[in-house]
């Protein structure tokens, strides 16, 4: 009985050896895969090339012929792609889209969103305007300057007729996006170095710049949150109402990633250098947003910071959107340089922060030695 019992021990431990040696080799050839993809994955993004950009604005007066030079031009020193404003009008980006794509630049279709200058069919619509804390309409009272006309981001026919343009652009044959600038509120903060230009100075939110205080936006806070912002002792600190207004351009900006989808096309945006910085400064949490890539605006000069900056403010945004699988195309402001040599700077810092590109301000502003400049940077990073 004591053998039988040796005997089924034996056996019993003879079998979990196989069993462990089994379950090692498998462990061996898992690793050993998932080392491979691990390694393919690296290289693949070690190989993804590194794109430039330039917003431009359209001019339906130029010529095919003349924009056909133009688009050759860009990409003959370098630059991937397009962004274009032709002030919401498709007809327009259906005549520009084939001459880009035969010079081999992809397109984006540049649309200012909440800010809408001289929109002939919002303009029959006073109501459909922001209003500030003093309860003055962006109609007719302009923050800063007398292009900013702010729609209402939850007034029903104002989101409306905004997303009927996004989706008019979405509809165009062969763009690669819609990209949404003036996504936002109109700042509550100026970029510090613009203060002087307006003889102004903001340590707190000043109530002339702050918005939107229609009647439908406190009647849609109050039934969520049951109080007024009009009663409010100190609004800066009211975090509910701030994160209402910050869930208004998010709710935009969603609805409108939907309605790109059902076009096959892409979601991109302008936006504010970082995250915290433009939730604090135009009511714009990007990192939050349902979208496929961002170009923040980093412009160093406008915040009387050094070139270096780039980096920083790329990093930021960078890491707060890691998660979502946000892509970074950082964006730089041309006037703001001293020399081709700082442009040259600026793009690989972006780089070294992660970004999956640059985007240049604008293009009229590209000499052909900042031109060049791009060319030479683009080849050596290969």
């Amino acid at each position: 009985m004591e053998n039988l019992k040796l005997n089924r021990l034996i056996m019993k431990f003879k079998y979990a050896l196989l069993f462990t040696t089994i379950l090692s080799v498998v462990a061996c050839n898992t690793k050993g895969k998932n080392k491979s993809s691990s390694e393919n994955t690296q290289s693949e993004m070690g190989t993804q090339a590194f794109e430039f950009s330039t917003w431009i604005t359209s001019d339906k007066e130029k010529s095919t012929d003349l924009y056909a030079a133009e688009f050759k031009k860009y990409k003959d020193h370098g630059i991937d792609e397009i962004l274009i404003n032709t002030l919401t009008d498709p007809n327009e980006l259906e005549r520009l889209v084939p001459i880009a794509k035969a010079a081999g630049l992809n397109v984006h279709a540049w649309i200012m969103t909440m800010n809408r200058p001289g929109d002939s069919v919002a303009l029959k619509h006073p109501e459909w305007y922001a209003v500030s804390k003093e309860q003055k309409s962006c109609y007719d009272t302009r923050p800063y300057v007398d292009y900013y006309q702010w729609l209402c981001p939850n007034r029903e026919e104002s989101r409306n007729h905004i997303l009927g343009l996004i989706a008019a652009l979405a509809q165009v044959e062969g763009i690669e996006s819609v990209h949404l600038d003036y996504i936002r509120f109109s700042d509550i903060f100026l970029p510090i170095a613009l203060l002087p230009k307006y003889d102004l100075v903001q340590d707190t939110e000043l109530s002339e710049f702050d918005f939107c205080y229609c009647e439908v936006c406190i009647s849609k806070f109050e039934d969520i949150h049951h109080k007024s912002p009009l009663d409010s002792s100190n609004t800066s600190i009211d975090m509910e109402w701030k994160n209402f207004r910050l869930n208004s351009v998010k709710n935009i900006v969603d609805d409108a990633y939907k309605l790109t989808k059902a076009n096959n096309k892409k979601l991109t945006a302008a936006v504010f250098p970082y995250p915290e910085m433009a939730g604090h400064m135009v009511r714009q949490r990007w990192d939050k947003w349902n979208i496929d890539e961002v170009y923040p605006m980093i412009y160093h000069g406008f915040y009387n910071e050094e070139v270096d900056w780039i980096g920083y403010a790329t990093k930021q945004g960078v890491n707060d959107v890691k998660s979502k699988n946000i892509a970074i195309n950082t964006g730089v402001y041309i006037p703001d340089f001293k020399s081709p040599q700082e442009l040259k700077k600026a793009i690989l810092i972006a780089k070294e922060n992660g970004a999956k590109g640059v985007s240049f301000y604008e293009g009229q502003t590209l000499t052909d030695e900042y031109l060049k400049t791009i060319r030479q940077t683009k080849a050596g990073l290969r």
